[in-house]
């Protein structure tokens, strides 16, 4: 009840169109009533006194009557479909809406493939349900109503007979109804499944390639089909039965009302026009309440889906702007942590970390994987809040500024480089679509894109396909970091930004990084240590704890933890891996002085 209440107030503001639309409803129940009316008269008058006389305003009033049925039907199905179609529609971009609101644990907690599921398939349900179920019961009980009064008016006391027996029907619809809304709730978190594995296997499909894994991957998805399958076809089978139900206690009706109006007709007690015009009318009602099962299935399967849709939109956001937040203003920016510790559940990740960069100052992060690197930096745009202690940007509390303001300041470059299945220029102006297309070109330019981008077959506005496969790692690298550049926020995330890249790529790379970096307060996270070697600041983090800091020869003369990374990541690479690689703090230093 509770989730169908909230189904309703999504559909109040067009409720002017439901009260029109159930008027059609109204008329068209009408004129299926007014049709069983007409058989007394036809049947009497006209074929037992033969009143030839009549016969054609008879037929003329039951053309008439299918007319209006047609014209009211088609006029209350567009309405209804309106309404459930935009509330549908609104649904789903309030859904998206709110979860875009969510942290990323919750997106780490929930499959894409889940969400995907609710917001396509599990919506789509709720649609059928308010188009489809709502629509059908409001008809079927203005038509039921209407045929009631036809039954009653022609012979109150079989009518009576009659109607004690719908109630032997209502206790099975509601089992059914149960039983239908478990299965369809089962039948929805089996697509949510299929449809990660269908996502997973889309965007993996190298993988699966690389390591022969089509038949694994085949038969994953067909046994997650199969379930799916079952599930579908248990709710053939209640629907069915529900049907078969009402199909023989409908049976039994009529023969019984057949048995009892024949021999009120034989004795004289009722005329034949009188009986056929109650039996048509009962026949006609019997229609409406065999339906009621079928739309019971679909509202049922609708309320499943709203119930689980209802639940994300639930789910409350952890990160949000807190009452009074302020707006942080621009300019280079310092950024401090203090005594910061955090964890995912549980586990703790960071435990009393602190330090400060100063504006314009770069700073690199090293540790072994796990060591809580890139946790570190996705608190700074507040990804996720810390326990306890403070990250502080230009001497103020992250949670005290609105999102909007920080993470206008703060631009990121990944080693998983993020792109849209959209032109080269949709990709460089992301975030930032009010620039021109002269900025657009500068910032190409500054990333030492611009050249490839104009060898493309329509240069800015050739599109780059999903995730940019039609580009190289190291275009897809330059892409974003054009991206970066435009704009032009004084904070710069770089997280293993070259990790992924070979030594050819890195180089072409470096300069579009020192471009970028060049002004900016700077977090280079680096796995391979020959690219901060000449870095004047260097963290070196374990366990989720600073454990070293200084450049290159002092934390080598430590012989702690970045001696030990050192060592084991050049031990077997001998003199090629000791020579000096590309430098990214060097590089800001260098771009900075030109």
């Amino acid at each position: 009840m509770y989730v169908f209440k909230r189904l309703l107030v999504k559909v109040k503001p067009y409720w002017w169109r439901i009260l029109l639309a159930m008027i059609a409803m109204g008329v068209v129940a009408a004129a299926t009533s007014s049709i069983a009316f007409l058989i007394k008269p036809m049947v009497d008058q006209i074929f037992q006194s033969r009143a030839q006389d009549k016969l054609f305003l008879v037929s003329g009033l039951v053309v008439l009557a299918f007319l209006g049925k047609a014209v009211f039907y088609l006029f209350q199905a567009y309405q209804m479909n309106f309404v459930g179609q935009t509330v549908v529609n609104n649904l789903r971009v309030e859904l998206y809406a709110h979860l875009q609101t969510l942290p990323l644990s919750f997106f780490h907690r929930n499959p894409s493939g889940v969400l995907i599921s609710r917001l396509t398939y599990d919506v789509n349900l709720i649609q059928t349900s308010v188009t489809e179920g709502v629509t059908g019961l409001i008809m079927d009980f203005f038509t039921a109503f209407g045929l009631l009064f036809v039954i009653f008016y022609r012979d109150w006391k079989l009518a009576l007979a009659g109607v004690l027996i719908i109630p032997l029907a209502v206790y099975p619809l509601y089992k059914f109804s149960r039983k239908v809304r478990t299965v369809y709730r089962q039948a929805q978190i089996s697509m949510g499944r299929l449809t990660t594995i269908l996502q997973e296997t889309f965007q993996g499909t190298r993988i699966v390639k690389a390591f022969g894994m089509e038949t694994y991957e085949n038969r994953r998805m067909a046994e997650e089909s199969q379930r799916q399958l079952k599930y579908r076809l248990r709710v053939v089978f209640i629907q069915a039965m529900s049907s078969s139900f009402m199909e023989t206690l409908g049976g039994v009706l009529i023969a019984g009302i057949i048995l009892y109006g024949g021999l009120s007709v034989v004795h004289g007690l009722s005329t034949p026009g009188a009986f056929f015009s109650f039996l048509t009318a009962l026949i006609l009602l019997y229609d409406p309440l065999r339906r009621l099962s079928r739309l019971n299935v679909t509202i049922q399967q609708g309320l499943s889906a709203a119930e689980r849709v209802f639940t994300l939109m639930d789910e409350a956001p952890e990160i949000r702007d807190r009452e009074g937040a302020a707006t942080l203003p621009p300019g280079r920016k310092s950024v401090e942590f203090r005594d910061v510790t955090f964890g995912y559940g549980p586990e703790t990740v960071l435990d009393g970390v602190g330090f400060k960069v100063e504006a314009g100052e770069a700073l690199a992060l090293v540790g072994s994987s796990g060591a809580g690197k890139t946790t570190l930096v996705d608190l700074i745009p507040r990804f996720f809040d810390v326990r306890s202690g403070a990250v502080l940007v230009g001497g103020l509390d992250v949670r005290e500024v609105t999102l909007q303001s920080l993470r206008a300041q703060i631009g990121i470059v990944n080693q998983l480089t993020i792109l849209f299945d959209d032109t080269v220029r949709g990709n460089i102006a992301y975030g930032s679509p009010e620039r021109s297309m002269e900025e657009i070109e500068a910032a190409a330019r500054a990333a030492y894109a611009y050249d490839f981008i104009m060898e493309m077959p329509q240069g800015f506005d050739t599109m780059i396909g999903e995730q940019g496969v039609r580009l190289s790692g190291g275009q897809r690298q330059r892409l974003a970091m054009a991206r970066a550049i435009l704009k032009d926020a004084p904070i710069l995330i770089l997280d293993e930004a070259t990790s992924s890249l070979d030594a050819e790529a890195e180089l072409e790379v470096q300069k579009a990084l020192a471009n970028l970096m060049a002004g900016r307060t700077t977090f280079v996270i680096a796995h391979r240590l020959s690219t901060v070697r000449d870095s004047r600041r260097i963290l070196v983090i374990s366990r989720g704890r600073i454990v070293e800091e200084g450049d290159h020869e002092h934390l080598l003369a430590l012989k702690g933890e970045y001696a030990r990374l050192y060592e084991l990541q050049f031990r077997d690479n001998g003199a090629a891996g000791d020579a000096p690689g590309p430098n990214l703090v060097q590089g800001a230093a260098w771009a900075g002085q030109r």
